[in-house]
């Protein structure tokens, strides 16, 4: 029987971080600094002593919330936001509704967008997996909350990719390996490798023989900033270039090229922010995650990934909606 999916779970999730990012722009006097009048962002962060990465994915989280306008270049208020939220007009203010109840709800956001720091106390990416799977309770707890992330768009991925041309794939960073079972049940001509640290083995293992995969579903340990990738047709990078900076995303993507074999195909799904910074709200707070936990990860646009793709040595790219917030990027070696 499959299992239920964990959309209402995440629905409440963003909703939660919807609220953060509230109440930080509260606690940064976002909205007080603005209706002073109009700003771009360089003015804005330099006038509340803010990081300008950090800064811009929640500005732009507040623009796909509603909370603020944003033009070619420059910030302001809304209508409302004016009215509600400046805490220079006492008789309308509403803000401290919000503060008094959820006092340090922001807490994480505010001190990342003004001092960089990171939630997890790590100082890289790199310390942060190493702090989660040192710690056997916080790296299923960490598994199962990736199994919730993906478990719709790896239902998608199964259905709408040209899978009968491949027989073989890599789950890259695969945590319990539920899009590599939502592939392998649909699929039953396929074989497929998840690719994790080590410690990940005992949940991948558990996860495919729950679901019956365990046969054609085999868990490979290695750590991919020091190893090649292994090779196969299809390599799937979900969840995983926006952990990382820049060069490490690109470097990732030059090995997924020398690990396909000939026309084979990668395949990286995230919750990317569309490119004109103002609709996809999960994208941009998931981009202020990444900036609260793992130091230099950062999520991105369909046209930033057109462009790394066709720099590995990608052709025939294409971004295309997947589910929910999350949308694809399909490329062939």
């Amino acid at each position: 029987m499959s299992a239920p999916s964990p959309h209402l779970f995440n629905e409440l999730h963003w909703s939660y971080w919807r609220t953060k990012a509230f109440v930080s722009a509260l606690q940064l006097d976002v909205f007080t600094e603005l209706a002073k009048g109009p700003a771009d962002a360089t003015e804005l962060t330099a006038r509340l002593g803010l990081r300008a990465a950090q800064a811009r994915d929640l500005l732009d989280a507040l623009v796909a919330m509603g909370l603020l306008e944003r033009g070619s270049s420059h910030y302001g208020n809304t209508a409302e936001s004016d009215h509600y939220l400046d805490r220079n007009k006492p008789h309308t203010y509403l803000g401290d509704v919000m503060l008094n109840e959820a006092a340090t709800l922001g807490a994480d956001i505010t001190a990342a967008v003004r001092d960089g720091r990171s939630r997890e106390d790590a100082s890289t990416a790199q310390e942060f997996y190493a702090n989660t799977y040192a710690d056997a309770e916080r790296a299923r707890s960490f598994q199962r909350a990736m199994t919730a992330l993906s478990f719709t768009s790896g239902a998608a991925l199964a259905k709408r990719l040209p899978w009968e041309r491949y027989r073989t794939f890599v789950d890259v960073g695969c945590a319990e390996g539920a899009v590599g079972v939502h592939v392998l049940r649909r699929h039953p001509h396929l074989t497929g490798i998840g690719f994790d640290l080590p410690e990940a083995r005992g949940g991948f293992e558990s996860y495919a023989a729950e679901h019956e995969v365990a046969g054609r579903a085999e868990f490979r340990g290695g750590n991919f900033l020091a190893e090649p990738l292994p090779a196969a047709d299809v390599i799937i990078l979900g969840h995983v270039l926006h952990n990382w900076d820049l060069d490490v995303k690109r470097e990732l993507l030059r090995k997924a090229h020398q690990a396909l074999h000939p026309d084979g195909m990668v395949v990286v799904y995230e919750a990317l922010i569309d490119d004109d910074r103002k609709r996809n709200t999960v994208g941009l707070l998931m981009s202020l995650m990444m900036h609260l936990s793992l130091p230099g990860g950062f999520d991105f646009t369909a046209s930033d990934c057109v462009g790394w793709l066709r720099d590995a040595g990608f052709r025939s790219v294409r971004a295309e909606h997947l589910a929910g917030p999350e949308s694809m990027m399909v490329g062939i070696r």
